[in-house]
């Protein structure tokens, strides 16, 4: 995998500024998960666990890709796959892990300075639901992201899943 000083700086300049919004994932991350254990059924139980992960641009700066895994206990990988469209000003955000090896509909936003939101439909046990996924850069150091599932179009959402960042040296 290149690193994002591989990429020329007259590239990087040139980008449409929303392209520019996931630049301070660069690099390598620890990432503490909390995670309900079972979704849109009312559960207050949370699974934590952390994993390693590192990020880099990949299409001249017009998207981007990062990779998480654990070290320990249950075997999980994910990864996501982020584009910028640029016809149209918006990222789209791809996912995919080991629970089931299949690349999950998008969700597509913008960020409104530190925050992004980004929203999609999607299934949870055959239960048609919004997904939304909340970015908070406002300290680009520590960064944070949380998912969301609406059951009813978006009149209520239940947070199911936290991450919270913290860089790596190196």
């Amino acid at each position: 995998m290149s690193l994002f000083s591989d990429i020329p700086q007259e590239v990087l300049d040139s980008r449409p500024h929303g392209a520019k919004d996931f630049d301070f994932l660069q690099g390598r991350w620890m990432i503490h998960h909390k995670r309900l254990t079972e979704r849109l059924v009312g559960c207050q139980t949370w699974d934590e666990f952390s994993t390693p992960a590192a990020h880099q641009l990949i299409l001249g700066g017009l998207g981007n890709i990062d990779h998480c895994r654990t070290e320990s206990g249950d075997f999980f990988e994910g990864v996501s796959l982020r584009l910028f469209d640029k016809s149209s000003d918006i990222w789209r955000i791809y996912w995919m892990d080991t629970n089931g090896a299949i690349l999950f509909p998008p969700v597509a936003g913008i960020f409104d300075g530190p925050i992004g939101r980004f929203r999609g439909h999607d299934q949870h046990k055959d239960i048609p639901v919004l997904a939304e996924f909340c970015w908070d850069k406002t300290n680009p150091e520590t960064p944070t992201w949380q998912q969301a599932f609406s059951a009813d179009n978006g009149s209520t959402w239940e947070v199911n899943w936290y991450m919270h960042f913290s860089r790596v040296a190196g």
